[in-house]
């Protein structure tokens, strides 16, 4: 039988945890996302920041859903793909401001969650993947083929966030970073409130929550709807940003970009999540350079990082420590 260490020979807090304690780091990222477009001020550089912006809410929204409550869900682009178009619609065919539309997206992704997550979250693990996959794609060829979504070619014209048909490219990168540091915060907030210890207690052991009185399919539903609140927010965002939206933009890959992203940065860790999604979304501009083969080097990354730290790059608090005492144990 392995010896419980003493607390005196119990090692001390990771570089990782103590970094995780330091609450500064946070306004210090928001601090560099401000002074980005005096570093680098290329119309192209700017598209590519903002949509970096954008896929940290989309990989935040999919946090509290994979992360917080343990929902396997491959078809998150579902979500976008409904706020996208919700938002689209209104602006174009009713001539409604963006931002007006919010909370018509709101409403439609909430309800959006309740229908695909209605029959689907009483399944658990691989059959809940499936399914969530399926619907993902029953959305995006409902958009292909109805005529009021434009079809294949999509919805075009779609006015900016304050109303200009081409707004100023850093105008709308700031818009979006505040936007999203807001629903960043708002995401932390929630998975450390008393719903958020809740979805945490159904992900480590559904069974053991619902014998202490927790209702486990309303918790999941609450999850669900969360985060389907946030990828139709950054579907606005992302609709907004390119004024044109089609079904190409709204398929598997990248519902699986994004849960990469929440994998990478580690699940549960809003901080890692951001950090994961920042690297998903800017790597493979860094590598350009290598033409077709920057892909095939960004896939073998990715591999030799989940060998390394299979924790992800910024774990949660309690991940890492149950991890350290793991290692204590086994010493």
């Amino acid at each position: 039988m392995t010896a419980v260490p003493d607390r005196a020979k119990r090692p001390g807090p990771t570089i990782v945890t103590r970094l995780m304690e330091n609450r500064h780091l946070g306004w210090a990222a928001l601090a560099v996302g401000l002074v980005a477009p005096f570093v680098i001020a290329t119309p192209y550089a700017m598209n590519i920041m903002t949509s970096a912006v954008i896929f940290v809410m989309l990989a935040v929204g999919l946090n509290i859903v994979v992360g917080y409550c343990g929902l396997l869900d491959l078809g998150f682009a579902a979500f976008f793909a409904v706020g996208a178009y919700t938002s689209g619609l209104l602006a174009t065919r009713l001539s409604w401001p963006l931002l007006a539309t919010v909370p018509a997206v709101i409403i439609a992704t909430a309800l959006a969650g309740v229908i695909i997550g209605g029959p689907t979250l009483r399944l658990r693990s691989d059959y809940l993947a499936i399914v969530t996959l399926g619907f993902g794609e029953i959305v995006r060829i409902i958009a292909n083929n109805l005529e009021v979504t434009g079809g294949p070619s999509g919805i075009y014209g779609i006015p900016g966030l304050f109303g200009a048909e081409a707004a100023d490219p850093v105008v709308f990168y700031y818009a979006a970073l505040v936007i999203v540091a807001v629903a960043v915060l708002l995401a932390a907030r929630l998975g450390r409130s008393r719903l958020g210890r809740a979805w945490r207690f159904v992900r480590e052991d559904e069974d053991a929550a619902e014998a202490m009185g927790v209702h486990t399919y309303r918790i999941k539903m609450a999850a669900y709807i969360a985060g389907a609140i946030w990828g139709g927010l950054a579907g606005v965002l992302f609709a907004a940003q390119l004024s044109a939206i089609s079904p190409a933009s709204f398929t598997f890959l990248q519902s699986a970009l994004v849960l990469m992203a929440v994998v990478l940065g580690g699940m549960g860790s809003t901080p890692g999540v951001v950090i994961g999604a920042v690297v998903i979304s800017l790597l493979p501009e860094i590598l350009r350079d290598l033409a077709d083969y920057r892909f095939f080097v960004f896939g073998v990354l990715l591999i030799v990082m989940m060998i390394v730290r299979p924790q992800g790059l910024w774990p949660h608090r309690s991940r890492e420590t149950a991890r350290t005492a793991a290692r204590s144990g086994e010493s």
